[in-house]
């Protein structure tokens, strides 16, 4: 039971890391429904400073936005961590030290070639997400760990149907640059 358990959780964490490099590494070549443009995306910069946006921007909601979002993207993969290894010993530890790891091997490949913003507070923010998502993970039990496996699955699929749709989603008229 347990180990078909971890080779489900091994199976959804495929999937999972799919989407977190094709939303992270490739958005340059593909649309969701006008989200972004991938032309801009083909860009590099360097945040050291952890938390800058929040302090310089002109607006307080694109650094809340920007921060919950990278909190949210990296739970399932604390989730899917903890099932794998929830059993061994300090697993809390062990996930948020990979997720830190992820997130630093993203944040170093977006700017080497030239994919993104680079940003501390995003390993920052992403670090928490994964923390988070495996305390959830054991707080909730072993009984849940099939449901986030599968919520796993489904949302690989989801994403896919939603690539595939492409610029077909919205209305290409009426979006707004904010600036």
């Amino acid at each position: 039971m347990v180990a078909a358990r971890r080779q489900a959780a091994f199976g959804a964490l495929f999937v999972y890391s799919g989407v977190m490099i094709a939303l992270t590494m490739l958005k340059a070549f593909f649309v969701i429904g006008h989200l972004w443009r991938p032309e801009n995306q083909r860009t590099r910069s360097l945040e050291l400073v952890p938390l800058a946006e929040a302090f310089r921007g002109s607006s307080w909601f694109a650094p809340l936005f920007d921060g919950i979002g990278n909190v949210a993207f990296f739970v399932p993969l604390g989730v899917l961590l903890y099932i794998i290894v929830g059993s061994g010993s300090k697993p809390l530890r062990r996930v948020t030290l990979v997720g830190a790891a992820v997130s630093l091997s993203i944040e170093i490949l977006q700017y080497i070639f030239a994919l993104g913003h680079s940003d501390v507070t995003d390993i920052l923010f992403n670090t928490l997400g994964a923390f988070l998502g495996a305390w959830f993970a054991g707080l909730c039990g072993p009984r849940f760990h099939r449901m986030w496996v599968g919520l796993s699955f489904l949302l690989g699929a989801v994403f896919l149907v939603l690539v595939g749709l492409g610029d077909r989603l919205g209305d290409a008229e009426k979006i707004v640059e904010l600036r």
